[in-house]
């Protein structure tokens, strides 16, 4: 059994975080994707839950602040290995992540400081606001 475990976890690096049982009880679950969701917090820092729509697609994650970053391309779970499916949320996690803090680069010298602040993510605005902030120092 523990081989098994530690081959999946080689797919995925981040089912270290989890505890053999945690492990387990995810696999066991393969064909049930939002299985994942209350092992979610253990695996990726600060995302509390991803969104699956009707299809069971994920197509945003959550951080447990509440905050909601849409993907930038929705992410198939479906008759996949669940090691393979995390990796493909992994990177589109990075690349949502990019995506909003470029926009929110670019809206920021044509937005109002208030509406702006409060149509980005958290992350993305003190990012964002430093990143315009020294392009004018300079």
């Amino acid at each position: 059994m523990n081989e098994y475990l530690e081959k999946k976890r080689e797919k995925f690096a981040r089912f270290y975080f989890l505890s053999n049982d945690d492990l387990l009880e995810i696999l066991s679950q393969t064909k049930e994707p939002t299985a994942v969701q209350p092992h979610l917090k253990k695996v990726f820092e600060n995302i509390n839950a991803i969104e699956f729509d009707y299809k069971k697609m994920i197509i945003a994650m959550f951080s447990a602040e509440k905050e909601k970053v849409d993907f930038v391309e929705e992410v198939n779970p479906n008759e996949k290995n669940v090691e393979d499916w995390m990796n493909e949320v992994e990177h589109m996690m990075q690349q949502s992540i990019r995506y909003e803090l470029k926009n929110s680069v670019d809206k920021y010298p044509v937005t109002k400081r208030t509406e702006w602040t409060c149509n980005h993510p958290g992350q993305c605005i003190l990012n964002g606001s430093q990143v315009w902030w020294t392009t004018l120092v300079e």
